[in-house]
């Protein structure tokens, strides 16, 4: 019997103390989960009436939880859309190709299975050492993005978290010295494809419980999920040494993402600053553009001297 379905079935004992106690968390859990992932949907205007949604399975525990919360959720949505789900098999060796078809087809949920060797570019072009990440999402999204055209999806939902989503905002910050995240919707640089993040509001450790809560058939990712030096893992610690010695410092990170202050920043295509000045002050004459390569540098006599 699944911890999540209430009642007993006939001639089934009475569950334990602890086990009512495991079922009553359980449920709790999937309503908390549904509920954050109803209002980032909403929030962000993610799905709408008539849209075909390509959910990304990769058979790890994030894309199980996407998959199953959107399953709920399109039975109680007040309009219609589609699922359908896709995974990609990157042949992988020892990958088992038959978990996935046969635990979709097990929940009558159309679904497609793509079948390309980037697993065999990757480790052609990078040497070894080095991440794979980068290439392999670069080729793994260049087919998605071709499968949801050939499949007439509207939205390409993928399965990045609340976790992702602050690790992938420190990651440019520390390393790419930009201020940029995922955000919970975008549209692809090809400008034909909309990607959503259903789970955008979801702490990483509830999906772990949840996918055990689920018995989720997991496949790991065994391309990189040795390396251990990877800049992502490393940030990921550090939030969650951050969380451990400073609790909601995590949550309250989060919500500075939502309450961005872009007047309060040094971007200069946000703003123009030769623009600004306060009111009600007479306009000061002449070119106020300031040439700093025509300024003598002190402590050095002029040109002119």
């Amino acid at each position: 019997m699944s911890v999540l379905t209430p009642g007993l079935a006939p001639n089934e004992p009475p569950l334990s103390r602890d086990e009512q106690r495991q079922a009553f968390e359980a449920n709790k859990l999937a309503k908390r989960l549904r509920r954050l992932s109803a209002k980032a949907i909403s929030d962000y205007a993610m799905i709408g009436p008539g849209d075909k949604v390509m959910v990304c399975l990769s058979g790890g525990k994030d894309s199980h939880a996407l998959l199953d919360i959107l399953l709920f959720l399109q039975q109680r949505a007040p309009f219609h859309f589609e699922i359908v789900a896709v995974n990609l098999d990157q042949k992988q060796p020892g990958f088992p190709a038959q978990v996935l078809p046969e635990y979709l087809a097990g929940r009558e949920v159309p679904f497609r299975i793509v079948e390309q060797d980037t697993y065999s570019v990757v480790k052609r072009v990078i040497p070894e050492g080095k991440t794979y990440c980068s290439l392999c999402s670069r080729l793994r999204r260049g087919v998605l993005y071709r499968v949801a055209m050939e499949l007439g999806a509207t939205r390409i939902a993928l399965g990045h978290h609340r976790d992702d989503i602050l690790a992938t905002f420190f990651l440019n910050l520390f390393f790419g010295g930009k201020l940029k995240t995922m955000p919970p919707k975008l549209v692809s640089d090809d400008g034909r494809n909309v990607v959503i993040r259903p789970l955008a509001y979801l702490p990483e450790k509830d999906l772990a419980r949840y996918a055990v809560d689920r018995a989720f058939p997991i496949i790991p990712c065994n391309l990189c999920g040795a390396q251990e030096n990877l800049q992502r893992q490393q940030v990921a610690q550090m939030l969650r040494d951050w969380e451990k010695r400073y609790p909601g410092r995590i949550e309250t990170i989060f919500n500075a993402l939502q309450h961005a202050a872009p007047t309060h920043l040094l971007d200069r295509k946000l703003q123009d600053f030769l623009a600004i000045e306060a009111t009600g002050r007479p306009e000061p004459e002449g070119d106020r553009a300031f040439d700093p390569e025509n300024l003598p540098m002190p402590g050095f006599a002029s040109a002119d001297n």
